[in-house]
């Protein structure tokens, strides 16, 4: 049936449930740079039974360590952030091959651009601690968030009225993408998901670390896609990444920068299924510290993946510079179909 969701998304079978590619706070891809903090512990545990008191000492290490890290102004982190962004990418092959081949894929090869965009990417990684245990009231006078207020407002207005239908916030990983769905829930609910780490112990301290007032966190399986539809059933807004790479039956091959890039289709499904109106937000990060520009857009098509991917485009060509240009967007999930070849430009017929 046509906008159905009882799909792949919501097999029931382990290995689909486990390998579910919706769009969620941590990516498969160690490249993100909000995965850095998360991996580093990951590594801890690859013991046995026998050090899980040793891991939990380690997690809540971890948590004190962000903790204290959240009271230091933002603008020193985003330089220390800074610093180690540029030491990874220069210690890191991997990474600058990455990098380098998605730029001159999207015709903007620059080494400067790419320095750039590895000094982002730090300064993420390093907010993060900022974003997920500073006040709710630091980041609002940190950020120009007017619009973005007001469609919060006026969506509880709408849901007070009767008026069912959520909406839909889609954030690729440009700017602080991290930082929209805490300053939405100073308002109005949202739900966001996350992919569950396996080890129980990091799963606790992600999930309590995201976890706020009328910010509910859900993992990315059956229960956290049926979690985002009885949110936008009950008039609510759910935050979606559009740029991951999802599993072989969530997506589909769309052009991304004239190369075939596999897209997701639930954003496209959830509208269909529950009315819900769709925005595109992109959180720029300010110079020296001094916070963020929340800008949001109403998608003017239905989010299938070719507009997504489209849209993702314009916002990138904005400020390329703060794109997270090391994940691995043109990767083919197993099982999936092979990608079509590019489309010829017209030069080259």
């Amino acid at each position: 049936m046509p906008g159905e969701i009882t799909g792949s998304s919501l097999r029931t079978s382990r290995p689909r449930t486990r390998s579910l590619a919706i769009p969620r706070c941590f990516c498969h891809s160690a490249s993100c740079p909000i995965n850095s903090v998360a991996l580093q512990l990951y590594r801890f545990g690859r013991g046995g039974s026998a050090e899980q008191s040793h891991l939990r000492q380690n997690a809540d290490m971890l948590l004190l360590l962000l903790r204290n890290l959240a009271r230091l102004p933002l603008g020193l982190l985003h330089f220390a952030g800074v610093l180690g962004g540029w030491a990874v990418y220069a210690g890191s092959p991997g990474m600058r091959r990455k990098t380098r081949d998605n730029l001159v894929t999207a015709g903007l090869d620059s080494t400067r651009l790419a320095v750039s965009s590895a000094a982002a990417a730090g300064r993420a990684a390093l907010e993060t601690a900022y974003i997920w245990f500073r006040p709710a009231g630091d980041l609002l006078a940190r950020s120009r968030h007017e619009e973005f207020a007001e469609l919060a407002r006026g969506t509880e207005a709408r849901r007070a009225a009767g008026d069912r239908r959520g909406i839909i916030i889609l954030t690729p990983h440009i700017g602080s993408f991290e930082v929209g769905a805490r300053i939405y829930a100073a308002f109005a609910p949202i739900t966001v998901l996350y992919k569950a780490p396996r080890r129980d112990d990091l799963h606790e301290l992600l999930k309590a670390a995201r976890t706020h007032p009328q910010l509910t966190p859900v993992p990315a399986d059956t229960g956290g896609v049926r979690a985002l539809l009885r949110a936008l059933k009950r008039g609510e807004a759910i935050g979606i990444l559009p740029d991951q790479v999802p599993s072989a039956g969530d997506g589909a091959w769309a052009p991304f920068f004239g190369r075939p890039a596999f897209t997701m289709t639930l954003p496209a499904r959830l509208a269909q299924k529950t009315g819900a109106a769709v925005y595109l937000l992109a959180a720029w990060r300010r110079p020296r510290g001094r916070g963020w520009d929340l800008e949001l857009a109403p998608m003017q098509e239905p989010p299938t993946p070719e507009a997504i991917n489209r849209a993702v485009e314009a916002i990138i060509r904005r400020r390329p510079e703060q794109y997270v240009w090391s994940y691995n967007r043109y990767k083919a999930p197993p099982a999936a179909n092979p990608a079509p070849a590019p489309a010829m430009a017209a030069d080259d017929v």
